[in-house]
């Protein structure tokens, strides 16, 4: 039930409506059921000109029964042994086009030259230039080399979103089999089925998880219709991951 409605400062047309759902109209552990009873089907609605979700508060009770992030910093922490101080990364550019060969030697010299992580862009997947598997050894061999070299842990982000979740897993599976500390995935794109089972494997196998947002501008970008990012970070925190790909400050490709 609606049980505030209040005026938006400074714009006339438009007004915040606060909304209470009984908890017993979720499915524990499931942001596929909340956004599906949130957003489903309201947006929808001819009588709708135009409606955002800003924000969404969850009662403790629901949170306990959602995995969470796999690992969390600690874990993460521990596993690279680097305390006291920001990790330090990269995506891998260009993102499209290299062999996996010399995409392998693109991550050595960046680990070799002082950066904790590379990583995959979000739509570096099994393309004919490039196919998984063959990024996925190239890239191991460029980390034990930078590793051997420095003498400190270092990790690349390998993207396993795949086009169904059975390839997804094979391909964290082969990650974990080379020893990569951590993968990634679309969670947007990818679906949020998906990411939580992905989120579930990688906490049985002591993996950590990266999330990218490829996609969110569709949902968060209009001021006036759509779902604001915060809301799109907290569902991700509930279904899975151990930290999200956000961006720059001042906007893509600025700055």
């Amino acid at each position: 039930r609606a049980y505030r409605i209040e005026d938006v400062p400074g714009d006339d047309t438009c007004y915040y409506a606060f909304v209470a759902y009984p908890i017993d109209l979720f499915e524990e552990g499931s942001v596929v059921n909340v956004f599906t009873s949130l957003v489903g089907n309201v947006f929808g609605f001819k009588a709708v000109r135009a409606l955002r979700l800003e924000d969404v508060r969850f009662p403790i009770a629901y949170v306990k029964t959602c995995g969470g992030p796999p690992q969390g910093i600690q874990v993460e922490r521990d596993i690279m042994n680097k305390y006291g101080r920001p990790l330090l990364g990269c995506t891998i550019k260009p993102k499209l086009g290299l062999s996996a060969k010399n995409y392998g030697r693109a991550v050595y010299e960046c680990l070799r030259g002082g950066l904790d992580f590379t990583k995959d862009d979000e739509n570096v997947n099994s393309q004919p230039f490039m196919r998984w598997r063959q990024r996925f050894d190239f890239v191991m061999e460029a980390i034990h080399k930078a590793e051997a070299e420095t003498g400190e842990r270092k990790g690349h982000y390998l993207n396993v979103t795949a086009p169904t979740p059975e390839e997804m897993y094979k391909r964290a599976e082969h990650a974990k089999e080379i020893g990569a500390p951590i993968i990634m995935h679309d969670y947007i794109t990818g679906g949020f089925c998906a990411n939580t089972g992905l989120a579930n494997w990688c906490r049985d196998n002591g993996i950590l998880l990266h999330i990218h947002r490829a996609m969110h501008a569709v949902l968060d970008r209009n001021p006036h219709h759509g779902i604001h990012f915060r809301v799109l970070a907290k569902i991700l925190r509930l279904s899975g991951g151990d930290h999200l790909h956000t961006g720059t400050v001042v906007g893509k490709l600025e700055g």
